[in-house]
């Protein structure tokens, strides 16, 4: 999945237990920066392989549980580098782990 500046700050994602989604943050084109991606819920959704590329561009991976089902809150936190205070929300992904129906 990936975000470029412009679309809209906020989305939602179903997928099934044991995804692997990567999210690709585009380069910003105000002065903020890309500072984290946090998981309301890391034990539903785990946020691994963080980064941030020269140009801005932010890169993470994020996993969802093998066999639960739920939702979590995934936030992308930005500031500008020379401000002090802390990065704030400027991205928020809605993900809802939904199992596959059993037939018994």
């Amino acid at each position: 999945m990936s975000i470029a500046p412009g679309d809209a700050p906020r989305r939602q994602l179903c997928v099934r237990p044991g995804t692997v989604v990567s999210l690709v943050l585009q380069a910003r084109k105000d002065d903020k920066r890309w500072t984290a991606v946090r998981s309301s819920a890391p034990v539903l959704v785990l946020v691994s392989g963080w980064r941030v590329d020269a140009d801005g561009t932010a890169h993470a991976s994020l996993r969802s549980a093998g066999a639960r089902g739920g939702g979590a809150r995934i936030t992308a936190l930005a500031k500008a580098p020379d401000v002090a205070g802390a990065a704030r929300v400027a991205f928020t992904l809605d993900m809802t782990v939904t199992p596959q129906t059993r037939e018994g």
